[in-house]
């Protein structure tokens, strides 16, 4: 482990912290371009669709150099034979772009039968250029070999980095709402981390967003590893595990791509040179060119740079393992923009490699269709040319297969089921017959045979008036429609039913109903002020009686077809009255003026226990002194005691839950975890440590509850949870009327500063302030008071000594007599008073008096 860390120590001083960390996609200059065609018995490819070589393979490669390139490039073509094997020296083959018939045609060669990498240099001419790399690749293979593997992986993962970075790009320029239903469909093709907090933003951020971390935004991806034979054991695989463990690479910074750079730092810094040094290219193919990319501008100076680029290995071709997202899912063979889901392979979106791609349909006649196939990341899948099957007869259920090349290899794809447009059989889905009420917002399911093929569902009313409705499709037989009955009138309506590949809309008829409430039950605990009515079209519910106590509606809430409407009590007394079993009928007065009447059940009390005391350990929390007993400090140790209310006595299984005013910070106290302990049946002693179990987020009114059965009781106040800063000094002139500066960290904790205990004349502290000193008021009698921005009503005082101030001296006499015949005498400006001082944060220099050598400076606002 030691000589890891020294190893990665070394690395880290090589590539530099800018390089590693604040930005690790060195790789951005713009280098030469190489063209480059395979052909594999009659058949040739551009480079950009060749994602392996083979034994036999015939390149032609062609340096593409501007017409005035001054430095001549020796291009030199090395095939590798693994790590260990040194290749012979018939495998180097050099040429000369400069000049003859390698300037004028380029360069054509054959793959050897045992060869497994490729390497081309590009080389300054220096005379002795081609026989000083044949040694040095030939003295150590194995970093040629780990050169082109790593070269490789790195340029895979660069090709989907660019194509996340440029469809985000593209769609943030042309429609930057559209970022946020196609930001996941991209993370999933291209295997891209996306920051889902970006797609809160507003939509024209978004974009800016998405692309931010840029190369720590690339997943692990094992297809384009096995295409570029990674190797998974060893120093560099011990390098990247130290890495993805640093401080800075776990903020976010470590990925594949960062890890193969690493690497390639490594391996050309122990190839270094005083004649040469190696310079990594990154290869993009676009066709048959190759554009490199440098992350470093070469040397024409000894040490001269070497540029090096890797092509991809000498290998069986790695087909990619392509599967459909969801492989039940039903399509409609007829629709304009079909698209198919697949996931699991990349580098079909983020290269050429997989082409000519087409979708086979079996036709019913017996024959098949093609229909070709557009690999598209933003849109999550391939997308079909469906124009072919205009005017051709299908079976109702056929099953297409994708199929194309990988390379020069035949690829067999995955099969999706398509069905096409007919006519069929449309009914609600049992239970949705009734549903339909007018005067609010339906949800109705319809059934058929199949549904992928709807392409909009309608509504029509009675009077011909027609609107399109929002639906999805929940199964491959079932739609599931919102219905927005607010303004219809009961009776009969009509949905027409719209789909791809048939030109007139099929027609279900609707009934909708004006149904009163159905009434199931009231329901409320002894002792309660509110209770909860269960039912139907608890909408229309205006009142409820019960023994002369009158309850009014609050919070609806609908959940599996059936509504709960809590009910208050106008007398929270009358209520409060209610004993256990008291049993009976209300009366419930709908909106309309109708009555119904439902069945009441009073239960047992909720469960309840009453605040004896409390106490907080506060001995060591700074130095502010809190004035209200109820302020809690967050890093203090709670303890406070419960009685027994309802049920009567505490058991072992009861807790406390605690919890802040607005429920986002929550903690439980029971006897299991040692929080909760029973002094006896009815007295229960209760330990909170406010940071730990509620985090350091935390604050405000905290309340607390007993928890008996399952059963939860009220909540209850039980103390005002406050953050303190950390107060060092307070630094003050002489002068009583200037200000202060009070130093110390979290200051933005202080809601307000004042120097009297009235808080007449406080200074305000700006939210987020992030300095580390204030000015703030002068004290009047020695002492500084504060208001915490966490309980803002409550005046504090700061427990630090404040320097005793010298009154200023009296302004001069004015002149007389003689002296005021001179000339008029100067007049003495009016000091500011210290209203008028309203910006609470210092522009002076940081404060003496109780400062550190932490640097602490004063903030700009």
């Amino acid at each position: 482990m030691a000589a890891r860390s020294a190893s990665f120590a070394l690395l880290l001083a090589l590539c530099g912290a800018d390089t590693c960390f604040a930005d690790p996609a060195t790789f951005d200059l713009a280098g030469p371009k190489i063209e480059i065609e395979v052909t594999r018995r009659a058949t040739t490819l551009p480079a950009a669709e060749v994602p392996n070589l083979a034994a036999g393979d015939r390149l032609w490669m062609k340096a593409d150099l501007p017409e005035g390139q001054s430095a001549h490039y020796l291009m030199v073509a090395v095939f590798l034979r693994g790590s260990t094997n040194p290749p012979p020296k018939s495998w180097f083959i050099s040429c000369e772009t400069w000049a003859g018939q390698c300037a004028r045609e380029g360069l054509t060669l054959t793959v050897p039968g045992d060869a497994q990498q490729m390497l081309v240099f590009l080389a300054p001419e220096t005379g002795g250029d081609f026989k000083t790399l044949m040694n040095a690749v030939r003295g150590r293979p194995g970093s040629f070999v780990r050169t082109s593997q790593d070269l490789h992986q790195a340029s895979l993962d660069r090709s989907r980095l660019e194509t996340y970075l440029g469809a985000v790009r593209t769609l943030g320029e042309a429609d930057p709402a559209q970022l946020k239903e196609a930001a996941p469909l991209l993370s999933r093709s291209l295997a891209i981390k996306v920051d889902e907090k970006c797609l809160d933003k507003m939509a024209v951020l978004q974009a800016a967003c998405l692309q931010q971390g840029r190369e720590s935004l690339i997943l692990n991806d094992g297809h384009s590893a096995s295409l570029a034979q990674s190797l998974t054991t060893g120093l560099a695989s011990d390098l990247a595990l130290d890495a993805s463990n640093t401080v800075q690479l776990k903020s976010g910074y470590y990925g594949p791509y960062i890890g193969s750079l690493f690497d390639i730092a490594r391996i050309f810094d122990s190839i270094h040179t005083a004649q040469y040094q190696y310079i990594p290219a990154l290869a993009s193919a676009r066709g048959r060119q190759l554009s490199l990319t440098l992350n470093a501008p070469p040397s024409f100076h000894d040490p001269k740079s070497v540029l090096v680029v890797a092509l991809p290995a000498i290998d069986a071709p790695q087909l990619p393992p392509l599967h459909a997202v969801d492989p039940a899912q039903h399509y409609c063979a007829r629709h304009e923009s079909l698209v198919l889901p697949v996931d699991g392979a990349p580098l079909v979106f983020a290269t050429a490699y997989a082409h000519d791609m087409q979708l086979r349909v079996p036709a019913k006649d017996g024959s098949s269709l093609e229909l070709p196939a557009r690999a598209d990341p933003v849109r999550g899948g391939f997308v079909l040319d469906t124009s072919a099957l205009a005017g051709a007869a299908l079976a109702a259920d056929v099953r297409g297969t994708l199929h194309g090349y990988w390379g020069f290899a035949p690829y067999e794809g995955p099969s999706f089921r398509l069905v096409d447009a007919r006519q069929q059989a449309w009914a609600l889905a049992p239970g949705d017959e009734s549903a339909l009420i007018v005067g609010r917002q339906d949800t109705v399911h319809l059934r058929a045979a199949s549904v992928s093929c709807v392409r909009a569902v309608t509504l029509r009313d009675a009077s011909g008036n027609e609107q399109k409705l929002e639906w999805k499709a929940a199964r491959p037989d079932e739609l599931e429609v919102r219905l927005p009955l607010e303004d219809a009138a009961s009776g009969e309506l009509a949905l027409l039913i719209s789909q791809y590949g048939s030109h007139e809309p099929q027609r279900l008829t609707l009934h909708a109903f004006a149904e009163a409430a159905h009434l199931e039950a009231f329901t409320v605990h002894a002792g309660d002020e509110q209770g909860v009515l269960s039912g139907t079209r608890l909408d229309e519910v205006e009142q409820l009686d019960f023994k002369g106590i009158e309850f009014v509606p609050g919070n609806l809430v609908t959940a599996g077809g059936r509504d709960q409407l809590t009910m208050s009590a106008r007398s929270a007394a009358s209520a409060g009255a209610l004993r256990r079993d008291d049993a009976g009928r209300a009366r419930v007065t709908l909106r309309d003026g109708r009555a119904l009447d439902v069945r009441v059940a009073v239960t047992s009390p909720r469960p309840s226990a009453q605040l004896i005391a409390k106490s907080a350990d506060t001995a060591a929390h700074g130095n502010i002194r809190l004035a209200s007993q109820d302020e809690l400090p967050q890093d203090a140790l709670l303890t406070f005691s419960l009685r027994s209310q309802s049920p009567p006595a505490f058991t072992h299984g009861d807790r406390v839950e605690v919890a802040t005013a607005d429920g986002s910070a929550t903690t439980v106290l029971d006897v299991s975890s040692g929080a909760l302990t029973l002094q006896n049946s009815q007295v229960a002693v209760a330990r909170l440590e406010p940071a730990k179990a509620l985090g350091p987020s935390a604050f405000g009114p905290l309340r607390f509850r007993l928890v008996s059965d399952g059963i939860a009781g009220d909540w209850r106040p039980l103390a005002t949870l406050v953050r303190l800063p950390v107060l060092r000094g307070i630094d003050c002139p002489k002068q009583p009327e200037a200000v202060c500066t009070l130093s110390g960290t979290n200051l933005y904790l202080l809601d307000s500063v004042s120097g009297d205990p009235q808080f007449a004349d406080p200074m305000p502290v700006p939210d987020g302030f992030p300095g580390r000193s204030l000015r703030v008021p002068h004290p009047r009698h020695g002492q500084l008071y504060v208001k915490l921005r966490d309980d803002p009503a409550v005046i504090n005082v700061v427990d630090l000594p404040v320097p005793e101030t010298e009154p200023a001296p009296p302004p001069p006499a004015r002149p007389s007599g003689t002296q005021a015949a001179a000339g008029p005498a100067p007049s003495v400006e009016p000091a500011e008073p210290p209203a008028a001082q309203s910006a609470a944060v210092s522009d002076a220099p940081p404060a003496q008096a109780g400062s550190e050598a932490d640097g602490a400076a004063t903030s700009p606002y």
